[in-house]
């Protein structure tokens, strides 16, 4: 009676976790669907991130050609200007040398005309002294008029240089407010992306949990079945069975202990050993070098070496120096560059946040900021330059 109660409730057992089975096998497909489904989002964000970057390159470039031409359209106003000066003084000269002839001629009268006209020899030298004088007078005025119509020439030509370069300015200012806007886009796309990617990540944690409850669950019911079976005295067969089961549960925590080592341990000394690793943390994503640029658009001259780590991971001084520069531009993000004398100084982008200024003298090692994607970065990572002398080098030659 007591073995039957005692096979009894092994039977339940087995049959109640034979129900559980088929539903967790529904949430690990669940689970592996949404995991799906955020990589998908996470893929669509990153070519929607690459898009805008493009965009904001095209408007860098329109914004440089723009400056170049108010430059070009400064040094036409500022050639006018010199020119309508010049028109302006031969103006002034003009206008002083026909007062000096008038007032001549008002304060001795006109007895030297006369004279000019009572010495003529004949009616026809008499008429042509006549029209000189006359010719004089008109000279005089027909030069002011082209002197003054000059000014006002010269003057016309120089509102218009003014207007086109204010209308430059107001293009110039137009493409800074989409430039800000693209910038805001692509920053929002990184935020999204990081999300993305915490959600990821949760989602294959919640997986693994899942799968590792199944087969739980399943060597649960393989067990209940040799007890059972044990029961029925076919204990021989079981053993077997239960230990294929434990050497089955052998591998998978094996494999499972080989695919969660660090990213970083693959990350050894190349170089002079002068600098030590900025992200231990992280694991290399790009070598110093050409390559092709992030988002897939083009080719380019990597200048640096990239460390993938997640957003917030510490970013260490890779020898002691003094912080020169904590600054933000559109490539580089948030930057950091240190000083470590005798030419060599390193820099570190991307950054989320910084934790030193300007002037601060830090240690090898000290924590000096945290991993982001700030700036031109499809993903969270730390962008490492190494510099001699201001020129960019390979990193490894030094780490």
């Amino acid at each position: 009676m007591q073995k039957k109660r005692v096979l009894s409730v092994i039977l339940a057992l087995t049959l109640s976790i034979g129900c559980a089975i088929p539903a967790q096998a529904s949430s690990i497909s669940e689970t592996q669907k949404k995991g799906e489904e955020l990589q998908s989002q996470k893929d669509s964000a990153e070519a929607e991130k690459a898009a805008l970057t493009k965009q904001l390159n095209d408007l860098i470039d329109e914004m440089d050609k723009t400056t170049e031409d108010i430059n070009t359209k400064q040094e036409e106003i500022d050639a006018k200007e010199t020119e309508l000066i010049q028109a302006q003084i031969d103006e002034n000269n003009q206008y002083e040398s026909m007062k000096k002839r008038i007032k001549y001629m008002y304060e001795n009268g006109n007895t030297q005309f006369i004279e000019v006209l009572l010495e003529s020899k004949s009616i026809g030298e008499f008429l042509n002294n006549a029209e000189y004088i006359a010719q004089i007078s008109d000279y005089d005025r027909q030069m002011l008029k082209e002197f003054q119509q000059t000014v006002q020439d010269v003057d016309d030509q120089k509102t218009a240089l003014e207007t086109e370069k204010a209308e430059l300015e107001t293009l110039q200012t137009q493409l800074q407010d989409k430039q800000n806007e693209v910038s805001t886009l692509i920053s929002e796309k990184a935020d999204l992306i990081g999300d993305l990617e915490t959600a990821i990540g949760e989602n294959a944690a919640k997986l693994q949990a899942l799968q590792e409850e199944a087969a739980r669950q399943a060597r649960v019911q393989q067990e209940a079945a040799a007890a059972a079976n044990r029961g029925n005295g076919s204990s021989g067969g079981s053993s077997s069975g239960g230990s294929s089961s434990n050497s089955g549960s052998s591998s998978s925590s094996s494999s499972s202990s080989g695919a969660s080592s660090s990213p970083g341990a693959s990350i050894t000394p190349s170089g002079s050993g002068r600098l030590s690793n900025p992200c231990p943390s992280a694991y290399i994503s790009s070598e110093f070098g050409g390559r092709t640029s992030p988002g897939g658009i083009g080719s380019t001259n990597h200048k640096g070496r990239d460390y993938a780590a997640g957003t917030g991971s510490a970013i260490y001084a890779s020898a002691s120096g003094t912080v020169t520069t904590v600054s933000y531009n559109v490539a580089r993000g948030n930057y950091v560059v240190i000083n470590h004398g005798n030419g060599l100084s390193t820099l570190y982008q991307h950054c989320s946040a910084i934790y030193v200024s300007a002037g601060q003298s830090v240690s090898a090692g000290q924590n000096i900021a945290a991993v982001g994607t700030t700036g031109y970065s499809t993903g969270p990572h730390l962008h490492f330059e190494v510099w001699v002398n201001g020129t960019p080098v390979d990193p490894r030659l030094y780490l």
